[in-house]
């Protein structure tokens, strides 16, 4: 069994941009429950399927798998809930570990948090000086969250 330990934090400036190249990503969720989430993903023209348990501590179970891309596209179009996220992520190396920046596209367009995957909770590293706040326990950060409430409706809540 695979585990994902990551902790997320909003980007502060613009200092990041040209550190990597840019991928694109679109992606839905089959299912969104507290308890396990199913998301469909095409990165680029690879097509992957993954499975998440609920987050215990810092720690909760994942498992990827690559499938056709064909697959990818038809589950994406008849069953993800909609909006589908879209977003462009670089993987930016700092220190020892790898810095990933996710600037979203369409109904989250404007928002930019990166993310970074840990060895193990409670694991020290250092923070590039474009990161600020931790949003990690936010759940209006979670990529499956905006699918419901994107970052377009905060806004709007807002600005008035």
């Amino acid at each position: 069994m695979s585990t994902e330990i990551e902790k997320k934090f909003l980007v502060t400036s613009e200092k990041w941009r040209g550190l990597a190249p840019g991928k694109h990503y679109s992606q839905g969720y089959l299912s969104r429950e507290k308890e396990t989430t199913v998301r469909v993903r095409i990165i680029n023209d690879q097509g992957f399927i993954t499975v998440k348990g609920a987050v215990k501590g810092e720690t909760r179970p994942e498992f990827e798998y690559e499938i056709p891309l064909q697959d990818a596209r038809e589950l994406l179009s008849k069953l993800c809930h909609k909006p589908l996220i879209e977003k462009t992520r670089y993987k930016i190396p700092f220190g020892e570990f790898i810095w990933e920046v996710d600037e979203f596209a369409g109904e989250n367009k404007g928002l930019i948090f990166a993310e970074i995957e840990l060895n193990y909770e409670g694991q020290e590293f250092s923070k590039p000086d474009w990161i600020g706040e931790e949003v990690t326990g936010d759940p209006r950060y979670y990529n499956a969250s905006l699918v419901t409430n994107p970052y377009r409706d905060w806004r709007e809540e807002t600005t008035g």
